[in-house]
This record gives C-alpha cells, sequence and structure tokens, in this order.
C-alpha cells in the first residue's frame, strides 16, 4: 500500500509543470495581459485540473510544500474566473463614463439648492457692501482693503511674487482643502455646507462689490473668469455631495445609518475624484493663465469657457462614446 501511495505521489508531483503553466495564465489575464478566447477557456480548464490534483495532494501529500504551492495557485485561479482581470484603463473608463454620471444625476436636486444658496449669498454680499462699504472689514484683510484703495488689484504682480509653476501648486493645494471642507461638512447633517458655501458667496459678492465702487471691477473679472467657473462649480458640486452625505445620516431610512452613510460615502466619492481631476487644471489655469497681463481678455474667456463646457463633458460622460449593443 505505500509501495502503490508513493507512486500515486511521485505521479502527481510530475505535472507541477502544469500547475507552473496555469499560474502564469491566470497572472496573465489578472493583469491585462490576454484577451485570447482560447486562453480564456485555457484558465477554465486549469481550475478544473488544479481542483482534481489539490484534491488528491491533499490525500497523499498533506504536509508537504508542493501542497502548499498547489493550493496558493488553485485560490489565484479561483480569484481570478470569479472577479476578472484588473485592468486600469478599462476600470478609469467605466469610472468616468457610466458612474460619474449616474452620481451626478443623482446629486441634481443637492447641486441646484447648493448653487442657489451661493448665488444667493454672492447676490447679498454685493448689495451689502455696496450700500455700507464699510462692513468690507468682515471679509478681507486690510492688506487687500488697502491695495484695492491705492488703485490697484491684490492679484498684480503675482507672477512676480512666485514662479506660475509654484503659484499653481500652491492653488492646487488650497482649492482641494477648500472643496475637501465643503464636503466634509456636509456631513453635519448639512448645516456646514450651508455655512462654507454662505460664507464663500458673501466674501465674493462683497469683494466684488468693493473693488466696482474703486473702479477694479473688470480688472477682478479679468482675472478669475479663466479658472472661477469650474473653480466655483467644482465647489458647489462639493457641497451637494457633502450634503447628500449628510440627508443620509438625517434620513437613514429602513437601512439604518451606518448602511446609509456607507453607500451615500461611497457614490459622492466618484464624484470627488471628477473634482479633484478638474481642480488640477483650474490650478493649472490659475497659476499659468490668470494672473499674467500679456494674455488678452478675449482669450482668457474662451479658456474659461472651454474648460467649463469640459467639466459638462466629463460630467456627463460624453467624453467616452457608448458601446452598441449589436
Amino acid at each position: 500500500m505505500d509501495a502503490r501511495r508513493s507512486a500515486l505521489a511521485h505521479a502527481l508531483l510530475q505535472r507541477v509543470p502544469l500547475w507552473q503553466e496555469a499560474e502564469a495564465r491566470a497572472r496573465r489575464f489578472r493583469r491585462g495581459r490576454s484577451d485570447d478566447p482560447s486562453e480564456a477557456a485555457r484558465v477554465a480548464d486549469d481550475y478544473r485540473l488544479l481542483a482534481h490534483d489539490l484534491a488528491r495532494a491533499r490525500a497523499l501529500l498533506p504536509r508537504s510544500r508542493a501542497r502548499e504551492y498547489l493550493e496558493s495557485v488553485y485560490a489565484g485561479v479561483h480569484a481570478t474566473l470569479n472577479h476578472g482581470g484588473w485592468r486600469l484603463g478599462a476600470t478609469l473608463e467605466r469610472l468616468f463614463r457610466d458612474e460619474i454620471p449616474a452620481s451626478v444625476a443623482w446629486l441634481a436636486p443637492y447641486l441646484a439648492w447648493t448653487t442657489a444658496l451661493f448665488v444667493l449669498a454672492a447676490a447679498a454680499g454685493y448689495a451689502l457692501v455696496d450700500r455700507f462699504p464699510e462692513l468690507i472689514a468682515l471679509f478681507a484683510s486690510p492688506d487687500l482693503i488697502a491695495s484695492v484703495e491705492s488703485g490697484k488689484l491684490w492679484t498684480e504682480g503675482l507672477l512676480n511674487i512666485a514662479p506660475s509653476s509654484v503659484l499653481s501648486v500652491q492653488i492646487l493645494a488650497n482649492n482641494i482643502v477648500v472643496s475637501l471642507f465643503a464636503y466634509c461638512s456636509g456631513f453635519l447633517f448639512g448645516l456646514g455646507t450651508l455655512y462654507i458655501l454662505g460664507l464663500n458667496g458673501l466674501m465674493l459678492g462683497a469683494i466684488f462689490a468693493y473693488v466696482a465702487r474703486h473702479g477694479l471691477g473688470g480688472a477682478l473679472a479679468s482675472f478669475i473668469v479663466a479658472h472661477g467657473c469650474v473653480e466655483l462649480s467644482v465647489m458647489c458640486l462639493s457641497g451637494a455631495a457633502g450634503a447628500a452625505v449628510g440627508e443620509a445620516l438625517m434620513r437613514p431610512g429602513s437601512r439604518g445609518r451606518i448602511a446609509a452613510f456607507r453607500a451615500a460615502a461611497l457614490r459622492s466619492g466618484a464624484v470627488l475624484l471628477a473634482c479633484a481631476v478638474l481642480l488640477v487644471g483650474a490650478g493649472f489655469i490659475e497659476g499659468f493663465v490668470s494672473p499674467d497681463p500679456q494674455i488678452p481678455l478675449g482669450a482668457k474667456v474662451a479658456i474659461g469657457a472651454g474648460y467649463w463646457l469640459f467639466m459638462l463633458a466629463l460630467l456627463s460622460g460624453r467624453l467616452w462614446p457608448r458601446r452598441r449593443l449589436a
């Protein structure tokens, strides 16, 4: 009986090259390096072969390294068959073509009221400082006020203070922090979103009213137009995502508060990724284009409008063609 068992174990070990081939084939599929249908069929055959050999190895070689190796190969092939290969390009395409547009559509009601809140706050800030100019001290620093009163915008000479590359990185970091803060503050049952968007809207309107009283409104608009459309839109979108999570905490429904929070956070996370991508471009524009006095206003308007249209295409999934069913 021992001789027969040894012979069977020896015959089983002769199949090690087949196990190694199966491991290499599964690894290629996991890494997205093979699209051959015949290779896919071979992976399914490998799974059956490995399952059969593993059952024999557990009986004949229960404490051997061959059995351990066979179990690891079997687990890898099993994972490949059940989960498929992970491909960066296909994953990103699915994210931007399907998941982000679906999340943005889900956030549409929240986006409508966060945008309305920001616009109304900006109008209120403008009217307030236009009627009572001394209240600008509530919204602007003494240096900014002194610069405007001397007839100069604080944005003039930015390129003389820091190179465009450094300025762009600083602006990008600040924009991402503000957007994340607008998102996370929404977790406070939406009250944080009300505060962040209301405060930023009041500040923007107040500063515009103040510079307009000193004849600098056009210069400030010229500085903002190239990057501001997307930047302000991203702020409202981040606030809407945070408000959606806040409502899930406030009104979880039958799922429970933890489950509702997890679902809303995962769904809105895709939108935050799109916001980060858009802020990279906005930071680049604000660092290289907006402060450059040699770029004419028409070019800045075209860049701002074009980038805003790009944002709409990105968030709607129109940058990637839809696959038509045969």
